[in-house]
Formats: C-alpha cells, sequence, structure tokens
C-alpha cells in the first residue's frame, strides 16, 4: 500500500538535500561545508483564503529548491524517507 501525505492551505512539503561528503575525485569535505539546509519542494498545498474567501495561491512549484530555516518546520518520517 502506497502512502502519500498531501499539503493542505498554504504548507508545502520538502524533501530535505543532503549535501555529498565528498567531490567527484575524491577529496573528502569537511562537516562544516554541509551547514547549508536546503531541500526540494516535493507537494504544494492550493493557498490560504483570505477574509472575503478568495484563494491566495502558494507561489512555490514542485520542484524547485529552497531554503530551510534551522529550528523551523516539522519532521515526518514516511518509510525510510525525511
Amino acid at each position: 500500500m502506497a502512502k502519500r501525505l498531501i499539503p493542505t492551505f498554504n504548507r508545502i512539503l520538502v524533501e530535505k538535500i543532503i549535501p555529498p561528503s565528498k567531490t567527484n575525485s575524491g577529496i573528502l569535505l569537511p562537516e562544516k561545508t554541509s551547514k547549508l539546509n536546503s531541500g526540494k519542494v516535493v507537494a504544494v498545498g492550493p493557498g490560504a483564503r483570505d477574509k472575503d474567501g478568495k484563494l491566495i495561491p502558494v507561489t512555490l512549484k514542485e520542484g524547485e529548491t529552497v531554503l530551510l530555516p534551522e529550528y523551523g518546520g516539522t519532521e515526518v518520517k514516511l518509510g525510510e524517507k525525511e
């Protein structure tokens, strides 16, 4: 059975990008360079509504790369992915 998360309102679902620990030529990178938190947008909600009931769409699209706050968001584990 396949499970799928669908965001509601103006929420987005982001898959964290894990930076490589090695370059293509085999040079090991220090852990300090992997501090940048970025992710790929997997799913986007339809948007929020204003006080008149008009839909305000989300400006992001699936597949875009975004920067993540260090302590923001909610971590979700689905299967083996976080």
